[in-house]
């Protein structure tokens, strides 16, 4: 659940394919039935939640699943979970951001330092490394959805307020508060749900990474996601076309 990104795609071809979808799968739930228990179980009313499902349903979460983590909330029997932001630097001073939903803080605060020190970063202190990022809403569309200039003409008539398109995908992005509003407009006018529609934190200057460097933060990131706590991580970091390759090559 990192940031959108073609380094993902990769690591995600060099993982178990049915350990990543089922790990997948567990942090989908729990963020449904976060949203759930904050906001309630009726997503007309519930955008949090409305998002949740979205993105769970694009990612083929079976509706058994879905359900099943909303009733939890609903019926009182969800853990109390605390959402938690950790920052620090990986290799070659790339800057991380991880967003956790834990139930025990100490915990997970102790295992996410360790996972850092290991892959030869450090854990800093609270907003070390968030001043270098924007926090925007991101919405992603499968490239079949339309072509890019449809996707761009709709995106800007939505409020969005930037689109990046590739052989890949459309990924739209808006101003924080604006998510909603934009996933709501844009799926009525391409007439499909996004792939995923999310909160990020979105690099303003990205450090660009040689073979090595894209490694160690493979690593890294593909440590920290292994945790059952941590949701999503995102890093200032950028992988040049030619390192995308000798990557996907190995």
């Amino acid at each position: 659940m990192a940031g959108h990104s073609k380094f993902k795609n990769i690591m995600y071809r060099k993982g178990a394919q049915d350990k990543k979808r089922s790990k997948m799968f567990s942090k989908f739930s729990r963020e449904i039935t976060v949203a759930a228990k904050m906001g309630g179980g009726d997503v007309d009313s519930n955008p949090r939640l409305r998002l949740a499902i979205a993105t769970a349903r694009a990612q083929s979460m079976p509706k058994d699943n879905i359900e099943r983590a909303i009733a939890k909330a609903e019926g009182g029997d969800a853990e109390n979970y605390d959402e938690m932001r950790y920052e620090g630097y990986g290799s070659g001073g790339v800057g991380v951001i991880v967003e956790a939903l834990t139930d025990n803080r100490n915990r997970t605060a102790s295992d996410v330092r360790t996972i850092f020190n290991k892959a030869g970063g450090n854990l800093g202190e609270s907003g070390s490394v968030g001043f270098m990022f924007d926090r925007v809403g991101e919405v992603v569309f499968p490239v079949s959805v339309a072509d890019a200039d449809a996707v761009f003409e709709a995106a800007l008539e939505a409020g969005a307020e930037e689109v990046e398109s590739d052989d890949e995908s459309h990924v739209v992005y808006t101003e924080a508060g604006d998510l909603h509003a934009v996933v709501s407009a844009l799926t009525e006018a391409l007439g499909q749900e996004p792939e995923s529609a999310n909160l990020i934190w979105k690099p303003k200057e990205p450090i660009a990474l040689d073979k090595e460097g894209a490694e160690k933060m493979m690593r890294l990131i593909d440590a920290l996601e292994d945790h059952d706590d941590v949701q999503t991580v995102f890093g200032n970091y950028d992988i040049p076309a030619d390192v995308l390759e000798q990557l996907a090559a190995d």
